[in-house]
């Protein structure tokens, strides 16, 4: 496929994503904790945007149905098939930063566009996140 296509198509969905983010009120924190809090006044803003998320995504891998998918760096793209006790904690760790921040990482980034003052403590600690697991990894282990 031709690399500036692809450039050009991931641009668009980029694009239509970020202002969707925005249309939907997403760069709102508060809308988020809303969402996620069921002991005070609930917002099911985020629902009817992952509703219409659904069919979006469905109608696209029904396209792609039999293709294969390559991430960015060009190898094919597949799903972890073993639930282990990393993948647990990461879900744990990043279910907890969302709720405490009321961002996930892509309306964090287009928020950082729009209101970089809200979301540039938890994009810092976004990249501390990713960090981390690396530096764990370099460490030395002791066998015995």
């Amino acid at each position: 496929m031709n690399p500036r296509f692809t450039s050009l198509g991931s641009f668009a969905a980029g694009l239509l994503f970020g202002v969707g983010l925005m249309l939907g009120g997403m760069l709102d924190p508060a809308r988020i904790i809303g969402f996620l809090s069921f002991a005070g006044t609930w917002d099911p803003t985020l629902g009817f945007v992952m509703a219409g998320a659904i069919p979006v995504h469905a109608l696209g891998r029904y396209l792609l149905r039999g293709r294969s998918v390559l991430c960015s760096d060009g190898q094919p793209a597949t799903a972890a098939r073993r639930v282990d006790g990393r993948l647990v904690l990461g879900s744990v760790l990043f279910g907890a930063g969302w709720g405490l921040s009321g961002y996930c990482p892509g309306p964090m980034i287009v928020a950082l566009g729009a209101a970089p003052w809200l979301a540039l403590a938890p994009f810092v600690a976004l990249l501390a996140g990713l960090a981390l697991p690396r530096l764990f990894e370099r460490l030395p282990t002791s066998r015995s």
